[in-house]
């Protein structure tokens, strides 16, 4: 208890950002002092809970020198199951409740909101129903009989020691009138969780007789060096010019300046009256991350935020963004020193996602950091910083913090880039959710391509929002065709508004756009202007025959040029492929998809850039690329020409942004007026009727509407779609309410509006099953606030198919059988690591398995759909490497592997499978 209490003082002194400390101490009559009190106390108090029969009887040999001392108890086996409706965490908030109010007067009504954070330690606060069973055989708590008064008198002596050892007692008569509200419930949860955690770490307090020959102050010392937990992230407010703060951040070309958007974004943040949510709406390529990144270093001097996480779509973008951050953190002046304690240059940073430690840059960071947990020399002396330190300021040193990682920590350290999922896990009902939102309570949040989520995620990141704004985050949005609906909507969720509340902002026209809104402030809109950026881009329809694309192709890329190629499906991707390498040959075709292994993918990814990225140096003079939508996001690639399935308009416009997106000398004749090629339609039907792929993706009702707008735009119609300027209107026309298209079309665009409408009230419905309610009433305890939840299963493969609305998806380690039965990685992958042996009686060398788990490749929905899924696992997980289930091989012990032969080739659930460098995993029907 008194280690607890100790390293919850450290926690808040030397490692809880400004903004949370904030938070806690402006609901209690004492401020900061108050606040710190009372973290230590609840933290010292935790496990009062142990002093129970319950909890006592587990070990004979201590139990019955507890007996001996009068505290009778039955033995465990006498208890059997009944002990488990008495956690010690459920026990010591019913115990200190009960203490509250007998012996300092505490209302009833008052107790539930301090003593459910003793409740919850474990990960979640327990529900009515286990209160009430608890309740209900008070023999778990003490045993009735002579020995009662004893267990109660030592109860509430434990407890009385603990009010005075933590000096409190002279504040629990005004704290009995305190209201806490229920995200300073979760601050204070989170916060002795992590208390929790650190001082049940052996290698950090050893046990006794151990330690027996140092004080406590002297354990505790000892123990906060081994941790060497960096300190929070305290940035000052930039007095530099816009000018001068881009200039120092970013590398800008020489005579380069911010641009219209990014100096409104960043005067903004100086100048609302309080930091709160930023959207920032601008053209493709208008440069919104450096302006995010400059807004939130504004946002974080003024709220006192010690971090930021950056959030977006995928794996791919999230590992491209990771870089860009740390290049600039490597560029962010650290102050060094100041109130919290000694100087400290580090900042903690993790790429947070399920193969975040395949990421090379990462992986590099973690070896740089690499160091171990462990108490030191209780002798030692913290480093005094130098005269005049706490002015100074320099670099900072990034460091991936051992103890800052696993699922449940990472998201703990100062700077986290991941994907959508880490933040959506805030509204998902899981244990130990309040870590979580601790995370994130104490970080600038910033949202990337916020138009790409569907409404089903959508749903849980308007949740996610109301606690954000409760807990005076600040939000940064960014999005280049965002509907005004969803700025509304994410907004009113903010700022803990009704719908409707915002209307305006629906209703303002302009792009590009900045809008700031704060709880209790009134919202700010500015229409900044775009940077002479602009583009007209002419569009066309194009039968849906591979034929006819060839053709087309062959004509238009006569005097050379580089085409992009956009299908809706992958198995669209491949047929397109084959037929356009039949005419133009293998060397000419390059297939770009999310269907590859991961060391293929990301190696393609760098492909793709090293030969049509704003640096290349070897771009092709002809050349075809075939993709999915992996081309509309993470990669800054620009082509001459466009051909697209008909997607949803914003889409659509994202696929634009890769044309002619890079200022060139030249382009071929025929390519330098940049054109978009629309495909995927039965164009003679009326309405015409999107591929069967595409609705499946998209739905009908979100094709129609796009296709309606771009009427306008088809075929010889002289109205080009002139970037930026129409990327609002096209946006807020596709996804309004007002009818679109020509009056024939009505009945279809009905009959589809209906259907979308009833998926989308499903999808809502769906959602509600797990997704955390709102923040209830000032006052009211945190009980049941994840009942009836997910579990454990927040970043896992089914908490992510939670919170996006996906079918549990199946991933597999590639791996390669040789015709003589060896099992190697595949050989094709370099930097050494292909044709490593895999060896089936031992554990595989470090290198080879974690070689191996680089390979891992998500299997297609027609492997994992409900009728065939059971059946694809079962033969998998025949093929199971007893060798490899152990903790020594972490990389591999527990995933599913799938051997293919020297051809790339095997068979699955009834499917054959066939996998190649140049069109990654193709799926035949094999019965």
């Amino acid at each position: 208890m008194a280690d607890s209490a100790a390293v919850a003082g450290m926690l808040w002194d030397r490692w809880v950002p400004g903004s949370v400390r904030r938070l806690v101490a402006d609901v209690l009559p004492g401020g900061v002092d108050d606040a710190r009190r009372l973290v230590v106390w609840i933290a010292g108090v935790h496990d009062i809970g142990k002093a129970t029969p319950a909890f006592a009887c587990q070990v004979d040999g201590l139990a019955d020198r507890m007996r001996a001392a009068g505290l009778a108890m039955a033995y465990r086996r006498e208890m059997g199951m009944d002990r488990r409706m008495a956690p010690h965490g459920l026990a010591g908030q019913l115990l200190l409740q009960e203490w509250l109010e007998e012996e300092q007067g505490w209302s009833g009504r008052s107790t539930g909101q301090f003593a459910v954070v003793v409740g919850g330690h474990h990960g979640a606060p327990p529900d009515d129903a286990q209160i009430y069973d608890l309740e209900c055989h008070p023999e778990l708590l003490r045993t009735p009989g002579p020995s009662e008064d004893l267990w109660r008198r030592v109860q509430h002596q434990l407890l009385e020691s603990c009010a005075d050892e933590f000096r409190v007692r002279d504040r629990l008569g005004e704290w009995a009138r305190v209201k806490l509200p229920q995200h300073v419930q979760v601050l204070l949860s989170s916060l002795v969780i992590v208390a929790d955690w650190i001082a049940s770490n052996r290698d950090l307090f050893p046990y006794f007789p151990e330690a027996a020959a140092h004080t406590d102050g002297e354990r505790v010392a000892a123990a906060w060096r081994g941790l060497d937990l960096p300190a929070p992230w305290r940035p000052e407010m930039p007095q530099a010019s816009v000018d001068e703060l881009f200039a120092e951040r970013f590398e800008l070309p020489t005579g380069a300046k911010p641009r219209p958007v990014q100096e409104a974004a960043v005067r903004i943040a100086r100048g609302t009256a309080a930091p709160g949510l930023m959207l920032i709406e601008a053209p493709m390529g208008e440069g919104k991350t450096e302006a995010a990144l400059a807004v939130a270093e504004v946002f974080a001097a003024r709220s006192g935020a010690g971090g930021v996480f950056f959030a977006l779509p995928t794996m791919a973008t999230g590992n491209a963004m990771f870089s860009r951050v740390r290049r600039w953190l490597d560029r962010l002046p650290v102050e060094a020193g100041g109130s919290m304690g000694p100087m400290d240059r580090r900042l903690s940073v993790n790429l947070v996602h399920s193969k975040a430690a395949l990421n090379k840059d990462f992986d590099g960071l973690m070896r740089a950091s690499r160091q171990g947990i462990a108490a030191i020399d209780t002798e030692g002396r913290e480093e005094s910083p130098r005269p005049g330190a706490q002015l100074r300021s320099a670099p900072a040193e990034l460091v991936a913090h051992a103890w800052l990682r696993g699922r449940k920590k990472a998201m703990l350290a100062s700077f986290t880039v991941g994907t959508i999922d880490q933040l959506l896990f805030a509204g998902l009902k899981s244990r130990h959710l309040a870590l979580r939102h601790l995370a994130l309570a104490g970080k600038v949040v910033v949202i990337d391509e916020a138009h790409a989520y569907d409404t089903y995620m959508n749903s849980y990141l308007d949740r996610v929002l109301s606690w954000l704004g409760a807990y005076r985050v600040p939000v940064i949005v960014l999005s280049a065709t965002l509907p005004a609906a969803r700025r509304r909507a994410l907004s009113e969720a903010y700022a803990g508004e009704p719908a409707g509340a915002y209307a305006a902002l629906e209703e303002a026209d302009g792009y590009p756009v900045v809008t700031a809104v704060a709880p209790g402030q009134p919202p700010v809109v500015e229409f900044p202007g775009g940077s002479g950026r602009a583009s007209a881009v002419q569009v066309e329809s194009v039968d849906d025959d591979l034929v006819v694309l060839a053709d087309r192709l062959e004509a238009e890329l006569t005097d050379g040029g580089c085409a992009l190629v956009v299908r809706n499906t992958v198995s669209r991707v491949l047929e397109a492929a084959k037929a356009l390498r039949k005419r133009f040959g293998e060397d000419l075709v390059t297939v770009a998809h999310a269907r590859f292994i991961d060391l293929d993918r990301a190696a393609k990814d760098a492909d793709l850039l090293d030969r049509f990225g704003p640096s290349s140096s070897v771009r092709p003079e002809r050349h075809i690329v075939v993709a999915s939508q992996v081309a509309e996001q993470s990669l800054d690639v620009d082509f001459d020409l466009l051909v697209t399935d008909l997607a949803p308009i914003d889409l659509v416009l994202q696929r634009m942004g890769r044309l002619h997106r890079h200022r060139r000398e030249s382009r071929p004749g025929p390519l330098s007026t940049p054109r978009c090629l629309v495909t995927g339609v039965e164009w003679k039907a009326s309405p015409p009727v999107p591929v069967r792929g595409s609705e499946v993706v998209y739905g009908r009702h979100a094709l129609l509407r796009s296709l309606a707008v771009l009427q306008p735009h088809l075929d010889g119609a002289d109205m080009p779609v002139r970037l930026p300027e129409d990327i609002s209107p096209l946006v807020q026309e596709a996804y309004g309410d007002t009818a679109v298209g020509p009056r024939e079309w009505a009945s279809a665009m009905d009959e589809a509006r209906r259907e979308h409408e009833r998926k989308q009230a499903d999808k809502e419905r769906r959602a509600d099953t797990f997704r955390l309610g709102p923040e209830a009433k000032t006052g009211r305890p945190l009980t049941g606030w994840v009942a009836a939840g997910a579990g454990d299963a927040d970043d896992t493969r089914a908490g992510r198919a939670q919170v996006r609305d996906s079918q549990e998806s199946l991933e597999v380690i590639v791996v390669q059988r040789h015709a003589d039965g060896r099992l190697t990685t595949v050989e094709w992958i370099g930097d050494g690591r292909g044709g490593l042996p895999l060896p089936e009686d031992a554990v595989p060398s470090a290198p080879a398995a974690k070689a191996a788990a680089a390979c891992g490749l998500r299997l297609p929905l027609q492997l994992a759909h409900p009728g065939v899924i059971g059946r694809v696992i079962a033969e998998l997980e025949e093929f199971c490497v007893p060798a490899w289930q152990s903790k020594e091989s972490h990389w591999l012990a527990g995933e599913l592997i799938l051997p293919v032969q020297r051809d790339c080739q095997t068979r699955l659930a009834g499917f054959a499978l066939r996998y190649s460098l140049a069109d990654g995993l193709e799926v035949l029907n094999d019965e």
